[in-house]
């Protein structure tokens, strides 16, 4: 009995032992990341691709914006991904680094019958009066005047918005903001705000979901997701007074604005850039970690995947509506990570 006991002890301390080395080794095999929906369609894209490749996988999950910043202000991830930057003062308070991944656009999605996709216009001021609850009827006239040729219902508007803190609410509600001093001066800016009217639903599946399902509805989403989702999209007026569709051409010409030399740890905004093509909602993306590595071989793998990313991921990218970052633009990365010692 004894014996027994002896080799079933000896046989269960090297099954132990076994799984502890698995687990171990499988620890530098994957990583973790939490964040935002609207980089999720690339970002899924990418690590799918990366583990065909490599073996290694990235753990991501599309919890928003907020989510994500505050997993990686508690170490508990090991990236977040943010649509909203953080400052300066507020990365160096947590250790933080931070550093833009990709780009794209949110754009108002609807359920309307008899209007084909991306062909319903919206000025600023009308969008915005649509959130503020101040236009409720799809034939109000001030939508009829931008679009005299649509068959728009008698039927009341019904918003769907982001319930959660999200950065793409931020950049929706910045756009709103830029383009309307009563949404200003009344609602503002954030990743969460206090809707004046609607219905509220949880990542950028919850308002995909309740567009699709509500008739006569409009809500806002990434552009590549929409579209993921068949769901009908309409054009938005820009700086320059043209109405824009949302195409990787027209994200360029916004992200063309873009002053990134001059931007302390990348924060800068293509809200409603100047430019005859540039679409007014469009947006960064931006990967937010630690500047001292606690784990040097995770801290690798997850550089050595955005480095991946951002250097042979472009034609991936481009293929679902984004825009990958200009050559230069990721050396200056590659250029950040290690002037802040973010490389092991």
């Amino acid at each position: 009995m004894f014996k027994f006991s002896k080799t079933l002890m000896a046989a269960s301390l090297g099954l132990v032992l076994s799984l502890t080395l698995v687990n171990r080794a499988s620890a530098v095999d994957e990583v973790t990341g939490a964040g935002s929906t609207f980089v999720y369609p690339i970002l899924s894209k990418w690590a799918a691709d990366y583990n065909q490749k490599t073996g290694k996988r990235i753990n991501y999950q599309a919890i928003g914006s907020g989510g994500g910043i505050a997993q990686i202000k508690a170490d508990a991830v090991d990236f977040g991904a943010s649509d909203m930057p953080l400052k300066s003062a507020d990365l160096a308070n947590h250790g933080l680094g931070q550093f833009p991944l990709v780009i794209g656009g949110v754009v108002p999605v609807m359920n309307l019958s008899g209007i084909a996709p991306g062909t319903l216009k919206f000025s600023g001021a009308v969008i915005a009066d649509i959130f503020l609850g101040k236009i409720s009827k799809w034939n109000d006239p001030a939508i009829v005047a931008l679009n005299p040729n649509q068959p728009l219902p008698n039927k009341k508007i019904v918003v769907v918005y982001r319930s959660d803190d999200s950065g793409t609410t931020y950049n929706w509600v910045n756009y709103l903001s830029s383009v309307s001093p009563a949404w200003q001066n009344t609602i503002g800016s954030g990743v969460s705000v206090k809707w004046p009217t609607g219905f509220g639903a949880k990542g950028s599946e919850g308002v995909a979901t309740y567009v699709k399902q509500v008739p006569d509805s409009i809500g806002y989403l990434e552009y590549a997701y929409s579209k993921q989702n068949n769901l009908n999209f309409g054009l938005l007026q820009n700086k320059a007074g043209n109405f824009v569709a949302p195409t990787v051409a027209s994200f360029q010409a916004a992200a063309a604005s873009a002053n990134w030399d001059s931007s302390q740890d990348f924060n800068t905004s293509m809200i409603n850039a100047s430019g005859d093509n540039a679409y007014p909602v469009t947006a960064t993306t931006f990967v937010v970690m630690a500047r001292l590595a606690k784990d040097a071989e995770r801290r690798q793998l997850v550089l050595d995947f955005f480095k991946w990313s951002l250097e042979d991921g472009k034609a991936q990218a481009s293929a679902l509506n984004f825009v990958p970052l200009p050559d230069a633009l990721t050396q200056q990365v590659e250029a950040y990570w290690t002037a802040n010692k973010m490389t092991p």
